[in-house]
């Protein structure tokens, strides 16, 4: 998924890491031991472990992944976690995470590992713009129609900054952030653990790494809880559809809760009036700004930017209330705004606390691409514009963003089956926007050998620590004790 953004964290530690290389055989990397020493904040240990830069090279050049752990006395064992992304960082979602992830069962039985996945953060990061320059490409908008020539060549020309950039500030590891080679990564990890196998918890796109390793190494899983899943037998043109489509849903379920139960909503009549309104609204923004608190003035990117961001969770549903009431009625553009910074880690100075954005993309264009032919983008796009004719106006042409990056899509396991492994519980929920329930259902019933569906009847994406009792039980049963129910429970 593009990512997990309510549970990328915004504050970052200081580890004072390099993402230098040096040379290290092979044999050392698996037989290393974290140096743990406790964080900035006292609370947490951090360390690094060394693995290869080309997983292709394994005794050549080697680069430092960021570890940290919160350390649980009589635990049963380490869980490692991945918050999402690709690009989040792991660090920063367990140390500023920690009281509300999974459960309270869970916190207290093991010992919760994260770690910056190459490319994140403080594992040799990627590095693209300035913060200038990325406000420009995030926040502005140019002034064709969308899904048009112009607004094709425009962006051409914004992205080229962007990937150039990317290359000139990154150095070579641009080149090496795919999946497949930070699941190589997490082996190691594993072994500097101690661990014979691994038990691991993975939201949203932390569930295809999670099925990625698993693939590679299925004699090394131990227990896997896979939230949110991706199926990997996706493309990428089709995941871009079926993540369209899980946000059109969640502004449907949205703007009908608002009709009923929401005396502030800023909408009347039908259904049908309430998202004929919102179009109106933004295909107004395409020609017209608002103004903010801080100054800035909102835009057309920003406001869909912002819309989007709420649509991640039915608890930030009062918040697009409140963005929509300003923009309507006080013609003020300040909580859409809010909600698009949130989105992009852009704290109030105008500085970005992560690299997820740029790291989100460097991961994805080695994981996939789609066509950019102009006849092939033209078809994806008529049928983004036939799935949601409200938010597919704002989705067009996202072929573009890999169609030059300077390096080629890395080598996948031609199957996902993570076949000698033991039972996987993938858990779904059925109104997630960013990894629809139906991507659950395949990689649970289709794609994994031994997959165990957990369904939560609900909104939001993912479940695990913010669902209800039912999903927790089963996953921490499943930790604790390797339990799972007789049958596939919905929840």
């Amino acid at each position: 998924m593009k990512k997990l953004l309510a549970l990328v964290a915004t504050a970052a530690l200081a580890l004072g890491l390099s993402g230098c290389a040096n040379l290290i055989p092979v044999s050392d990397v698996y037989s290393q031991k974290i140096n743990w020493s406790l964080c900035e904040n006292k609370s947490f240990q951090c360390g690094t472990v060394d693995v290869p830069l080309n997983w292709d090279k394994p005794d050549g050049e080697k680069i430092k992944i960021a570890v940290t752990r919160k350390f649980t006395n009589d635990a049963q064992g380490s869980i490692v976690l991945n918050p999402g992304g690709p690009g989040g960082s792991g660090v920063d979602f367990l140390v500023n995470n920690y009281d509300s992830i999974g459960t309270q069962s869970l916190r207290d039985n093991f010992t919760l590992v994260s770690f910056d996945p190459r490319g994140v953060s403080r594992s040799s990061k990627v590095t693209c713009l300035n913060a200038k320059d990325t406000d420009h490409l995030l926040y502005d908008s140019n002034s064709a129609e969308p899904g048009s020539a112009k607004d094709v060549e425009l962006s051409k020309v914004e992205l080229a900054k962007f990937v150039n950039a990317c290359k000139a500030n990154t150095g070579p590891v641009l080149g090496h952030v795919d999946t497949v080679s930070a699941a190589k990564d997490m082996d190691v990890i594993r072994a500097a653990l101690g661990d014979e196998k691994l038990n691991y918890l993975g939201f949203s796109y932390g569930t295809f790494l999670g099925s990625t390793y698993a693939t590679l190494f299925p004699n090394k899983v131990g227990r896997f809880v896979l939230d949110g899943a991706i199926d990997p037998r996706v493309s990428d043109s089709q995941q871009s559809l079926n993540q369209l489509k899980g946000f059109d849903l969640a502004l449907h379920n949205y703007l009908k809760d608002c009709l009923a139960n929401d005396s502030s909503c800023p909408f009347t009549g039908s259904l049908a009036n309430a998202q004929s309104q919102v179009s109106q609204f933004l295909k107004k923004m395409e020609k017209k700004t608002l103004p903010t608190k801080d100054g800035r003035k909102l835009t057309i990117a920003s406001a869909n930017t912002g819309l989007i961001m709420a649509l991640y969770s039915d608890t930030y549903w009062p918040y697009l209330t409140q963005a929509f009431n300003e923009a309507l009625q006080n013609k003020d553009g300040s909580t859409f705004m809010l909600l698009a910074d949130f989105y992009n880690d852009r704290d109030q100075s105008g500085n970005y606390s992560s690299n997820s954005f740029e790291a989100n993309v460097a991961v994805n264009c080695l994981d996939s691409r789609s066509s950019a032919k102009p006849e092939d983008m033209a078809k994806q796009n008529q049928r983004i514009i036939e799935l949601s004719p409200i938010l597919g106006r704002y989705w067009q042409n996202g072929a573009l963003l890999c169609a030059d990056w300077p390096y080629p899509v890395a080598k996948r396991p031609e199957s996902y089956s993570a076949k000698g492994a033991p039972t996987i519980i993938v858990i779904g929920t059925t109104g997630d926007p960013a990894t629809p329930y139906e991507q659950s259902v395949g990689l649970a019933h289709e794609v994994l050998d031994k997959g165990f569906l957990v369904t939560f009847k609900g909104e939001g994406h993912t479940a695990y620590g913010r669902s209800n009792q039912c999903v927790s039980t089963v996953v921490d049963d499943f930790f604790t004790a390797g339990k799972l129910p007789s049958k596939e429970p919905i929840c």
